[in-house]
C-alpha cells in the first residue's frame, strides 16, 4: 500500500461522514414531515456513513485495517441519545459481522463506546458550541485510549504501533472536531434563519398595526370633532347638514382603508371568474376619466380582447389603484396610456405615464407593507395590486426614469374557453 492510496481512503471516509451530515440537515430543514422523525432520520444518515466507512476502509498494513465508523456512531449517539445509539450499534455490529465475520472483541469495544457516549450525551447537548467541540474531542480521545487498553488485555495478538496510534488515537479527534463544528454551524444557520423569518413577520405585523391605527385614527378624529360641533344649540340646519356630510365622508374614508387592508390580507380570492380584460379595463378607465380631467391628464387606451381568470372585483380594484397612481404621478398634467395585447400564452397590460417617475429604491419597495411615495399615501393600494396579481399567477415589472415617467407591465396568463373543456 502506498501513502497516496492510504490518504485516498481517509478522504473517502471523511467524505462519507460529511455527506451524511449534509443530507441530514438538508432533509431536516426542507421537509416539515421529516422533522417529526428526527431520530429516525439521523439514524438513517449516520448508518449510511458507518456502512460505507467499513466497506472502504483505511489499509495501514497487511495485518491492520482501520476506518472511521466510530465517528458517525458517536455523533449519532451524542445528538440523538440512547435510542439512536442503540439502533446504530445494532446496524454497526450486524454490518461488521456480515462483512468480516463475528468478533467478540469488536462487540465489547463498541458496547463500551455506546455506554460511555450515552452517559455523556445528556450533558453534551446542554453545552455551547465551544464546549461541545472540546468535549467531543476529549471523549473520542478517551474512548480511543480506553478501547486500546481493553484490546491489549483481551487479545494476545493485539499490538500498538506508530501507525495504530496515528490512525486510531490521534486522527479521530481531528475528524470529530470538524464534524461537530459543521453540525453546530448548520444548526445555528437554521436557527438564525427561523428567527429572521419570525422577526420579519413581527415587523410586518407591527407596521400593519401602526399604520392601520394611524390611518383610521385620522378620519375618526375628524368625525369626533364634527360630532362635538353638532352639539352646539345655535347651529342652522344647513351647517348641520354640512357637518354631517363631513362625518360621512370621513367614515367612508376609514371604511375604504379597512377594506383595502382586508383585500391585501386575504390569503386567496374567494370567487374565481372568467375575466374579459379589455371590458373590465374599459370600465375602470371610464371610472377614472373624471379624475384624469381634473388633473389635466389625457388618457388613451388600446385594448386587445383577451380572457384571464381571477376575481373580477379584485381585478378592477387592482388596475384602479395602478391607473390612479399614474394619474397622481402627473400633478401638472400629462399623458397616460393603457395598452393590452396577447403574446404567446400571456396577456400583457402596460400602463405608461409621463409623470415624476420613480427611483430604484421606490421601485424595489413598491408593494411593501405601508410604503408610499405620496405624502398622505397609505401604500395599501399598491399592496392590494401586487397581492391580486400574484393571486392570479401574474407578474408586475416596473420601468421608470425620474422626471420622465413610469411604465408598469402586468403579465397575466391567458385563459381559453377550450381549457375548461379539457
Amino acid at each position: 500500500m502506498n501513502f497516496i492510496y492510504i490518504n485516498y481512503n481517509i478522504l473517502d471516509n471523511l467524505f462519507y461522514i460529511l455527506v451524511s451530515i449534509l443530507i441530514y440537515f438538508t432533509l431536516f430543514d426542507h421537509s416539515n414531515r421529516l422533522n417529526q422523525y428526527r431520530k429516525a432520520l439521523i439514524t438513517t444518515c449516520m448508518s449510511f456513513s458507518i456502512i460505507l466507512s467499513m466497506k472502504f476502509p483505511i489499509y495501514i498494513d497487511e495485518y491492520c485495517v482501520h476506518d472511521f465508523r466510530q465517528i458517525p456512531f458517536i455523533i449519532g449517539t451524542l445528538y440523538g441519545g440512547w435510542p439512536v445509539g442503540a439502533a446504530l450499534l445494532i446496524i454497526l455490529l450486524t454490518s461488521r459481522f456480515v462483512m468480516y465475520g463475528f468478533n467478540l472483541l469488536t462487540v465489547i469495544v463498541y458496547i463500551v463506546i455506546f455506554i460511555m457516549t450515552v452517559l455523556f450525551s445528556a450533558k453534551f447537548n446542554t453545552f455551547n458550541r465551544k464546549n461541545k467541540l472540546n468535549s467531543s474531542v476529549l471523549l473520542i480521545l478517551f474512548l480511543g485510549i480506553l478501547t486500546s487498553f481493553i484490546s491489549l488485555v483481551m487479545s494476545d495478538s493485539f499490538q500498538i504501533t506508530e501507525a495504530y496510534i496515528f490512525y486510531f488515537i490521534i486522527l479521530p479527534p481531528f475528524v470529530i472536531f470538524l464534524a461537530v463544528y459543521i453540525i453546530e454551524i448548520l444548526k445555528d444557520a437554521i436557527l438564525i434563519r427561523t428567527q429572521m423569518v419570525r422577526l420579519e413577520k413581527m415587523e410586518v405585523v407591527s407596521q400593519l398595526a401602526a399604520s392601520i391605527s394611524h390611518e383610521v385614527r385620522n378620519p375618526l378624529t375628524v368625525v369626533k370633532g364634527f360630532v362635538q360641533l353638532l352639539k352646539a344649540p345655535d347651529l342652522s340646519q344647513e351647517v348641520k347638514e354640512q357637518y354631517i356630510k363631513h362625518v360621512v365622508r370621513e367614515l367612508d374614508r376609514a371604511e375604504s382603508i379597512i377594506n383595502e387592508y382586508l383585500a391585501f390580507a386575504k390569503p386567496t380570492m374567494e370567487k374565481v371568474d372568467t375575466i374579459s380584460v379589455n371590458r373590465e379595463l374599459g370600465y375602470v378607465i371610464e371610472m377614472l376619466k373624471p379624475l384624469a380631467n381634473m388633473n389635466l391628464v389625457h388618457m388613451s387606451e388600446q385594448l386587445t380582447p383577451g380572457m384571464t381568470r381571477g376575481n373580477v372585483q379584485h381585478f378592477k380594484q387592482c388596475f384602479l389603484n395602478l391607473i390612479k397612481n399614474g394619474i397622481e404621478a402627473m400633478p401638472n398634467g400629462g399623458e397616460l396610456s393603457i395598452v393590452s395585447y396577447v403574446k404567446n400564452s400571456d396577456i400583457i397590460i402596460e400602463i405608461s405615464d409621463s409623470g415624476v417617475g420613480m427611483t430604484k429604491e421606490q421601485i424595489n419597495r413598491f408593494g411593501e407593507p405601508y410604503y408610499s411615495s405620496k405624502e398622505k399615501g397609505t401604500g395599501l393600494g399598491s399592496m392590494v395590486a401586487v397581492k391580486t396579481i400574484q393571486a392570479m399567477n401574474g407578474t408586475l415589472t416596473i420601468n421608470s426614469v425620474p422626471n420622465k415617467g413610469t411604465t408598469m407591465t402586468v403579465t397575466l396568463p391567458v385563459y381559453y374557453e377550450d381549457d375548461a373543456n379539457k
